[in-house]
């Protein structure tokens, strides 16, 4: 498996790109063929281009054309074409579609989002111990890769889902752009010495995942992230162990960060949530999901927005 480790240029995702890309790319699918053009169309610098290229294919809002340009993907028109669901990121079921997107791609995958969410198991999450387990998995990859390059990814990684502080502790305003802040999925709990440092000057923070039951993950969110999770990592199965779905990698469970009894109730309502979509057959020997019909991706999206959000 090939990771990626760069193209953000350090930038985190901001609020106004992904719907300012997706807008220029409905014009023109070469909007970003010349750098300096696309510069003068969005208004932003040369890294910020190439950044918002990683971002709006990352979240899977256009896909390369093997010819050149750009093609806006069945989920960006869903999400931000005329008539899309969410065009400005207004509900917070879109921005947990977009950190699903981030979060499960399979070939290519983002290697921070990839290696935290599905085999970080330690309760607290800090720089240091982060950095630490990036160089010993990054020495597992054909190229190698510098301190310097893995530092900033984590940073991009994080400063993606938490708002970055000054100095004195107050939340910068030009920092709150990536929208996936609003979802608390990383939670900052405290500080401590950095491992081996001498004195009292070097100080880190303390990081948690929010591993909650999350009312704002519908049931119609839920369903559509675990069809995504079986047709891309479990395509041949025709049932799914309820081990897969909480603890696989790539699992709604895992990239959702939800505990094991959310996961177990919302599978036990599945059937009825989901009109018979998913049958779920609880078990002491092995609980298994299975599918009670043809289930259309672009109708379980569309599902999720059927109602108003209550959270």
């Amino acid at each position: 498996m090939g990771f990626r480790f760069s193209g953000h240029e350090t930038f985190p995702c901001r609020f106004a790109w992904l719907p300012k890309a997706y807008k220029a790319l409905s014009k023109d699918p070469n909007a970003f063929a010349s750098e300096e053009e696309a510069m003068i169309l969005l208004g932003v610098g040369k890294n910020m281009v190439r950044a918002i290229r990683f971002w709006v294919q990352a979240a899977g809002i256009a896909s390369p054309r093997k010819a050149g340009g750009y093609d806006r993907t069945s989920f960006g028109n869903a999400v931000f074409g005329r008539n899309g669901f969410d065009p400005f990121l207004e509900d917070v079921r879109t921005l947990w579609l977009i950190h699903w997107q981030l979060s499960s791609h399979v070939h290519e995958p983002l290697f921070a989002w990839d290696f935290l969410l599905n085999h970080w198991q330690e309760p607290e999450l800090t720089r240091s111990a982060a950095l630490r387990a990036f160089k010993k998995e990054a020495g597992r990859q054909e190229r190698p890769l510098s301190d310097i390059t893995l530092e900033q990814h984590f940073d991009t990684f994080l400063h993606s889902y938490v708002p970055t502080r000054s100095r004195k502790g107050d939340i910068q305003e030009d920092n709150l752009d990536c929208p996936l802040v609003e979802l608390s999925l990383i939670q900052r709990i405290g500080e401590r010495r950095v491992d081996g440092s001498d004195g009292p000057g070097r100080r880190e923070a303390i990081y948690a995942f929010r591993r909650e039951e999350k009312p704002e993950i519908t049931p119609e969110l839920f369903a559509y992230c675990l069809d995504q999770f079986w047709i891309r990592r479990r395509s041949n199965e025709k049932t799914l162990p309820f081990r897969d779905v909480a603890f696989g990698h790539g699992s709604p469970g895992q990239i959702l960060k939800l505990p094991e009894w959310d996961v177990r109730h919302r599978l036990e309502a599945i059937e009825t949530d989901s009109d018979g979509r998913f049958v779920y057959a609880d078990s002491a020997a092995q609980p298994l999901l299975s599918r009670g019909g043809t289930v259309a991706n672009d109708e379980l999206l569309s599902e999720i927005f059927r109602v108003e959000a209550t959270c």
